[in-house]
């Protein structure tokens, strides 16, 4: 252990998820125990850092939290401080300052020798500047989303699928008595990780991801062919899925966040489409923050332990300015300013859609099922 190593910051960024309580017991449980290091907590991320927020960790206050969902030390998703809204003009116009100093003071106040940031590409965007200043920051990959690169897998993902998988297994028994058409949208702004992998799961029968621009009419003539047979069709549509030639619904803006646009309303959109071309009776189910929500399942709590494991080692090891990652099922760890900018898509021929395709699910793009390769006589 370094020994300028003696207190430790931790904040979440960013929107909640499942998991993070997981993460934030043990940092701090390995960080006391292994090597007596001071844990303090920053609330409300960001935020707490500019506001200077913050409160000391014990054992007792991250004992039971493994269970928990959200976080117990709050977050904030409009607190960007290299972009910080701190009030408004005369016309109402938002006034946007940089106040990375602000959170640097509260650093140096509280004596930190290193902060952990928990969150996905816009914590990683916020932390980059503070940690150009000379604070080593350690990220820990986390957004329901799965979108964030370098890494093949974050916590959160995995309990986001499983509760989409399930509403959209309640769906189909509804959508069977009916003969109805049903379609739910869920969460991924610009990747369709969530969609992708719940719409397999649940061999929903139509899957609309943001990679993949649809054409309404296809995705009509693909329902009104699923109607002569089983006699009823569920789509599940990422919220930043788009026609082809169009562009992604904006459910709603806020002038106040250095991230305004939130996306929505797509579900709305497709159902209220396809019923037309159809004249079959749609219906949509938005399930929203639901996917952020509740206890994380037990593969992202075993996750979320092992990323805030790996990032005490990190912290332990003398490296700076590194985050946590998972590639091929091996945690190791990039380069913090990698992440910065970019975003992990759904590649067009990933295995999945291949699959997808091959058992007949549509994408909305016309493309027919994939023939699978002849299996060699040996193999057989």
């Amino acid at each position: 252990m370094p020994p300028t190593i003696k207190r430790l910051g931790i904040l979440t960024g960013g929107g909640d998820c499942p998991g993070l309580n997981a993460v934030i017991r043990a940092v701090a449980k390995t960080a006391i125990l292994q090597y007596g290091i001071e844990i303090v907590g920053i609330e409300d991320g960001f935020q707490g850092l500019i506001e200077h927020r913050v409160r000391p960790l014990h054992l007792r206050d991250v004992e039971s939290i493994v269970t928990r969902g959200g976080t117990i030390l709050g977050s904030n998703n409009k607190a960007n401080p290299s972009r910080y809204c701190t009030g408004r003009t005369e016309t109402g116009e938002p006034i946007w300052e940089d106040v990375t100093d602000a959170c640097l003071t509260t650093i140096r106040r509280e004596r930190l020798d290193a902060v952990i940031v928990i969150g996905g590409d816009g914590t990683m965007a916020c932390a980059a500047p503070i940690a150009a200043a000379g604070v080593n920051v350690i990220g820990v990959p986390k957004t329901i989303d799965n979108d964030l690169v370098g890494t093949e897998i974050t916590f959160g993902f995995l309990t986001a699928v499983a509760t989409a998988t399930d509403a959209l297994d309640r769906l189909h028994s509804t959508a069977e008595s009916h003969r109805r058409v049903m379609v739910c949208e869920v969460m991924g702004r610009n990747a369709g990780w969530i969609a992708l992998t719940a719409g397999v799961a649940s061999g929903s029968d139509v899957i609309l991801i943001p990679e993949i621009p649809f054409d309404l009419k296809k995705i009509a003539d693909d329902i009104e062919k699923r109607m002569r047979g089983p006699r009823y069709a569920v789509v599940v549509v990422a919220e930043g899925a788009k026609p082809l030639g169009g562009s992604q619904v904006i459910g709603r803006y806020d002038p106040t966040s250095p991230d305004p646009i939130r996306f929505g309303g797509i579900g709305n959109l497709v159902a209220t489409k396809l019923g037309e071309l159809t004249g079959i009776e749609t219906r949509t189910t938005v399930l929203g923050h639901t996917q952020r929500g509740g206890t994380p399942t037990a593969p992202d709590r075993i996750l979320a332990t092992n990323f805030g494991f790996h990032a005490m080692a990190l912290i332990a090891s003398g490296k700076r300015n590194r985050m946590v990652v998972r590639e091929n099922n091996i945690f190791s760890d990039i380069d913090l300013f990698e992440t910065v900018g970019k975003q992990r898509l759904v590649p067009i021929d990933h295995p999945l859609i291949a699959a997808a395709r091959a058992i007949g699910t549509s994408f909305g793009d016309g493309a027919g099922s994939i023939t699978p390769k002849p299996i060699p006589s040996a193999l057989v």
